[in-house]
Formats: structure tokens, C-alpha cells, sequence
């Protein structure tokens, strides 16, 4: 009986995963620690979500670095050196007694380590490593921030109510701390290092020439390029809407939304927590539908579902936990990074070998929609007492997504733009 080898492109892939759910630790933070921080420090909303935002725009801003960086100094290296920023990030703040030292901890230190990581470190995985099933990979490797929120959340909420935020944030410095063994261990930056074809390389199948040059330059250069197509800017205005109506809006204000309507921060925790899980779900099936669909056609789906949902929330919200709500989880979770997938294999598409790096300035504009919207709806709060209008304003920009979305054009009109950004030999 012949016995069939597993492919080593798996093993890195599943300590990626790993890696992404220990650096996951901080996005399940600022929701929940919203209140107690708030009742000690006497802190406002705006405060609070101005940190959130320094983190959220350093996250994007660095995304396109980092891609760039991998190429030159190897993913093992700058990853382990971003899970290190994070525990740094994390444990600092347990020593705060002014609100500039969160802008510190939460925005650049945490930012700065989460943005060198995240979606980019997931594509870079996903096309050095792998052929085939790379969709199915990016959206695996997704879902691990996901599964990141979905182990942390309610360990985070039930920590700062009932032991307190210092030992919750001790805790996602200690997570993000005990990956980086694994992956020194385990991740290995191109495949040819180690002799190896990726997943599905065809028998003629032939390394890429690696590009040199300074980090930033590549970065730098990869956007000059493709900031003379249209479509890397509705790729870049859509994406930017996808992190306002996720991160930047229920990802950091859902939980302090529901307590304005009497739950209990665990439930509401809770309650994130189960998008966290309808998330891994969603982003997976749309990393398999993008390898079989058009990935136009899904972000169009996508943006208009997650409208309807935002729309339909404020009436949802309440005190207790209704039907109503669970599904609104449910079908926010299936739609929550199910774009990721998609947008990737779109700037593959259009790009080509740059496409990684061009999605990190696609994802950097996911950032600034992120940040945006955090602070927007922090302020909205202090201002108004609700939230109402930021969940209608996100619903709103939804519908311009997926018109966004609509406009790149068939797959044979996006072919056209790649061949005319590819040199013409000499």
C-alpha cells in the first residue's frame, strides 16, 4: 500500500494559521475593555477610539512594508519580530495612568506589530507556498484572526469583568508570546529553500525571480504602478468600506453598543463571539468559491448582504438576547472577511507577481476605512448618545461597495488591464 506524503506547504500553512490566531489576541480587546477602562480612568468614548484608530491606520500603513519585507528579510524574521511588538504593546499596558500611554500601547506599538502581519502575511503564504487551492488557503489563513477573536473574546470579556483589564491584557501578551517558537521553528519563507515545488507546481514549474531593492522602494513602486489603474482604486474605495463596517464599526463598537441598550458586556461578547465563528465558516467557503466564481460577482454579494444587516441592527439591539439578533450574528459572521479572498485573487488577477504587495496598499486602505469609522462612531456616540447613525451611515457606504465592486469588469476585461501592464520584452 502506497503511503501519500503531505505536502510541507500544509505544515507551514497550519503554523500561519497558529501565528494568526496568538496575534489575534488584541482584536477582541478594545470592545471589551471599553467600559472598565472608562470606569477607572474616566476616559471617553472619543479617547478610547482615537487609539483604536492610530492602531487601525499604522495596521494599514504597514501592511505594504511588511509585504515587502518578507521579500527581503524572509517571512520567519519579521514575523516573529511583530508578534514580539504585540506582547510588548499588550503588557505595557498594564502600567497606564494617562490616556496618552494607550495611544502608545494600543496605537503604535500593537499597531505597528498587527500591521506587519495579519492579511498580508496570510497572501504571502498563500501564493509563495501554494498553486493550487490557494483561495481555499487565503480564506483558511483568514479565518485564523477570526478564530483568534472567536478563542479571546469571551476570555477577555470575562477577565476584565470579573478579575480585571490588567489580566486581560497580560493574557493576549502571553498568546501572541508563546507563538513565536512555532514559528521559528516552522515557517519557512520560499519553498525552493528547502527544494521543494509549492502545492500543485506543475512538473515545468520554475522559481520566480526574486526581487531586490529596498523594502520601501518595492512598496513605493508597486503603488506608483498601480495607482494608473482605475481598478486597483474601486479595489482600494471597496476595500476601505469592507474594514469600516467590520473592524472599525461592530469589531470595536458592537459591545459598547449593546450595553447603551442594557446587555451585559459578557453576552454581548458572546454575541461577537459567534461571528467570530460564522467568520471561519464564511471565509473559508468563499476561499473555495473564489477559486470556481468570479470574484467580482462575490464582493457584489458580499457588500449588499452585509448593508442589509447593518440597516436592520439598531432595531435589533436590546437588553436580552433575541432570535433576531443571533441571526443578525450569523449572517454578519458568514459575511465578515468573506471579501478577503476575492480582493486577494483580484490583485493577483490585475497585478500579477506584484499583486501581493499591491494588496497591501488595498488592504492599507481597509485600515484607513477602519480607523476612520472607529473614531466617526466613538465620536457620534459622545455627540448623539447612539450609535444609529453610524450603523446607517456603514450601511450606506455597503451599497457604494458593491457598485465598486460591480464596475472592475468582466474577467476578460481585467485579463486586458494585466497585458497592458506587463513590460514588453526587449
Amino acid at each position: 500500500m502506497t503511503r501519500t506524503r503531505v505536502h510541507p506547504a500544509w505544515f507551514v500553512a497550519v503554523t500561519a494559521f497558529v501565528a494568526l490566531v496568538g496575534a489575534a489576541g488584541f482584536r477582541a480587546a478594545p470592545g471589551a475593555l471599553f467600559v472598565p477602562l472608562h470606569d477607572e480612568f474616566g476616559w471617553s468614548t472619543s479617547i478610547m477610539s482615537l487609539a483604536v484608530s492610530i492602531n487601525l491606520l499604522l495596521y494599514g500603513l504597514t501592511a505594504p512594508f511588511a509585504a515587502a519585507l518578507m521579500d527581503k528579510f524572509g517571512i520567519r524574521k519579521v514575523t516573529t519580530v511583530a508578534l514580539l511588538m504585540v506582547s510588548l504593546g499588550s503588557g505595557l499596558t498594564v502600567f497606564m495612568t494617562e490616556s496618552f500611554q494607550l495611544l502608545i500601547t494600543w496605537g503604535v506599538l500593537i499597531g505597528l506589530g498587527t500591521g506587519s502581519m495579519a492579511m498580508v502575511f496570510a497572501a504571502t503564504i498563500a501564493n509563495r507556498w501554494f498553486i493550487e487551492r490557494r483561495g481555499l488557503v487565503m480564506g483558511i489563513l483568514t479565518a485564523g484572526g477570526a478564530t483568534g477573536q472567536l478563542v479571546f473574546l469571551p476570555i477577555v470579556a470575562a477577565l476584565a469583568d470579573n478579575v480585571g483589564w490588567r489580566t486581560a491584557s497580560l493574557t493576549i501578551a502571553g498568546a501572541a508570546l508563546l507563538v513565536v517558537p512555532l514559528v521559528i521553528r516552522f515557517i519557512g519563507d520560499f519553498p525552493e529553500d528547502r527544494s521543494l515545488a509549492p502545492y500543485g507546481a506543475p512538473a515545468d514549474w520554475r522559481p520566480p525571480v526574486r526581487e531586490t531593492g529596498g523594502a520601501a522602494k518595492r512598496a513605493t513602486d508597486a503603488l506608483r504602478a498601480a495607482a494608473r489603474v482605475p481598478a486597483f482604486w474601486a479595489l482600494a474605495a471597496a476595500f476601505a468600506i469592507c474594514g469600516a463596517t467590520t473592524n472599525g464599526l461592530v469589531g470595536i463598537h458592537f459591545i459598547p453598543s449593546a450595553h447603551d441598550h442594557g446587555m451585559a458586556q459578557t453576552t454581548a461578547a458572546g454575541l461577537l463571539a459567534v461571528v467570530g465563528i460564522f467568520d471561519i465558516a464564511g471565509t473559508v467557503a468563499s476561499g473555495w468559491f473564489t477559486d470556481r466564481y468570479d470574484p467580482r460577482m462575490l464582493l457584489v454579494g458580499y457588500y449588499a448582504f452585509r448593508g442589509v444587516g447593518l440597516v436592520l441592527l439598531p432595531s435589533l439591539l436590546s437588553s436580552s438576547v433575541r432570535p433576531s439578533i443571533v441571526a443578525f450574528v450569523v449572517i454578519y459572521g458568514l459575511d465578515w472577511v468573506a471579501t478577503v479572498p476575492p480582493t486577494v485573487a483580484l490583485c493577483r488577477e490585475i497585478f500579477g507577481e506584484q499583486g501581493t504587495i499591491v494588496f497591501g496598499w488595498v488592504f492599507a486602505a481597509h485600515q484607513f476605512g477602519a480607523a476612520a469609522a472607529a473614531l466617526v462612531a466613538g465620536v457620534i456616540r459622545d455627540q448623539t448618545g447612539s450609535y444609529s447613525l453610524a450603523w446607517f451611515g456603514g450601511a450606506g457606504l455597503c451599497a457604494v461597495a458593491a457598485v465598486l465592486s460591480w464596475i472592475l469588469g468582466s474577467s476578460r476585461k481585467r485579463a486586458a488591464v494585466r497585458e497592458s501592464l506587463t513590460p514588453v520584452p526587449m
